[in-house]
């Protein structure tokens, strides 16, 4: 077989087989492998694929053949123990110099070791978050490519093209050494979670406290997404919240259990967040939220069982709307700052030269959390590289000063009603933490020295001495 193929790719599930198209539409020849043979020539064979410049290959022999040289294959499989698997059948197939991607959600430090262990073999290697879904593989995704700077390089066109594109801007840039991109990936799923708690409890406190019906709720959510809220999500929302069962005729939301599943990629990010002494508290509480809600029996009975006020909201119900506004805006700019902090944390701790404005940049389009309000992140960073926390930027600090009156009136308005809204309440309290100069800390240190004998350093002695009392003396 002549090697035409300017890549190959393995793993033809929906993102596998968008992703095909996606290099095709931009004048790549793709060579392509899946496990299942009949699968792939059902793709192949397709009406969408139709005309496409795509090579099947039954065996890895033939797909590396048909790769022009030096071969770059992507995978497009299950994280975890499938990608060592496809890894170890290229390995001994492959030249000095070929590259393998890896485009799943794998864990950042299975990338950490798989980069080191084919530099060592010789050969190249980029793990790199793909954001967007199904559509996004389609017609441009989020693109954030770690590894090896010169595996980059010889790859970095094929990703650039078939990424998104906002404001004529490739929504893919080079994030760093070896896990930095899947790590990249990993928070903008963190990330995620939080905002999709943040606008599901803005939904839930409308519905249940304000009693608004759904064209209702569907109205406020668009004029939202027309403002400082502009987001893919808040769009998703309004047309779900527009969506109506044909079998019911109730709306949507109305016959979905109220079960949320998860794949991983937020825990994952508030486990680093604890490895790394990093609070990321909304982003977490956002994952208990999803665990809590898994627990439907559970909750039925106890339903039954626990009270709570069982009050009803008296006040206005247009200047709460607002109120909910500007909770959701600056709840979100939390979920944000916390994201934004693990990274510059993690890139300390692994050795990465992370670029928080191109990061931003290339979230703008393609991926599940682009917003509006992105390109502020960017101006932010210009403004002040060293930035510890966006809190500290004017930009978002003139935001949340504002927006706390009505923030602080919705927590403790769910908190009178009894309405949990673990997602809110986490925002403002890393807010009143952050901005307080002396917190409960002391006693927590006072604590751990009397029964462990821990140590603790003094207010009026230099920084990094330690010292410990004899407590029961």
């Amino acid at each position: 077989m002549a090697a035409q193929a300017d890549i190959g790719l393995i793993g033809l599930a929906v993102m596998g087989q968008n992703l095909v198209l996606n290099m095709c539409d931009h004048g790549y020849t793709v060579a392509v492998y899946n496990r299942t043979t009949a699968k792939m020539y059902d793709f192949v064979n397709s009406e969408a694929a139709k005309g496409k410049s795509i090579i099947p290959c039954e065996t890895i022999e033939e797909l590396l053949a048909a790769i022009k040289g030096p071969r770059p294959v992507m995978l497009m499989v299950k994280a975890g123990k499938p990608v060592d698997d496809n890894i170890e059948s290229l390995i001994p197939l492959m030249d000095k110099g070929d590259i393998i991607i890896d485009g799943g959600n794998s864990h950042f430090p299975d990338t950490i070791r798989r980069n080191k262990y084919l530099q060592d073999k010789g050969l190249m290697f980029v793990g790199t978050g793909v954001s967007g879904g199904e559509e996004g593989a389609r017609f441009g995704p989020s693109i954030m490519p770690g590894g090896q700077r010169a595996a980059y390089d010889r790859v970095g066109k094929i990703l650039v093209d078939i990424s998104a594109k906002v404001d004529n801007e490739a929504c893919c840039t080079y994030i760093g050494d070896d896990g930095a991109g899947h790590y990249v990936k990993m928070v903008h799923n963190g990330i995620e979670y939080g905002d999709m708690q943040l606008i599901s409890e803005a939904y839930y406190l409308m519905k249940n406290v304000l009693k608004m019906d759904y064209p209702q709720m569907q109205q406020v959510f668009s004029g939202w997404n027309k403002g400082d809220l502009d987001s893919y999500l808040m769009e998703i929302t309004t047309d779900i919240l527009g969506k109506t069962d044909p079998e019911t005729g109730k709306p949507m939301c109305e016959i979905i259990l109220d079960r949320a599943g998860q794949k991983g990629t937020g825990s994952w990010t508030s486990q680093s967040a604890l490895e790394l002494g990093v609070a990321a508290p909304t982003i977490a509480e956002a994952v208990f939220a999803r665990c809590i809600s898994a627990v439907k029996g559970e909750r039925v009975a106890a339903a039954t069982e626990l009270s709570g006020p069982g009050t009803e909201f008296s006040g206005n119900k247009e200047d709460f709307i607002k109120a909910i506004h500007d909770a959701l805006y600056a709840s979100k700019i939390m979920s944000y700052a916390q994201g934004f902090a693990l990274m510059t944390q993690a890139a300390h701790e692994y050795g990465w030269t992370l670029d928080f404005g191109a990061i931003s940049m290339i979230w703008r389009g393609g991926c599940i959390i682009r917003a509006h309000f992105l390109h502020r992140i960017k101006e932010a960073y210009e403004r002040n590289p060293g930035l510890k926390n966006l809190m500290l930027d004017p930009y978002f600090k003139d935001i949340v000063l504002k927006a706390q009156d009505n923030w602080r009136w919705v927590v403790s308005e769910c908190v009178r009603l009894g309405v949990s809204a673990p997602a809110f309440s986490s925002a403002l309290a890393y807010y009143d933490a952050y901005r307080t100069e002396t917190v409960w800390a002391n006693m927590i240190q006072a604590q751990r020295d009397y029964f462990g004998a821990h140590t603790y350093e003094r207010v009026d002695k230099p920084a990094g001495e330690w010292f410990h009392t004899e407590w029961m003396k």
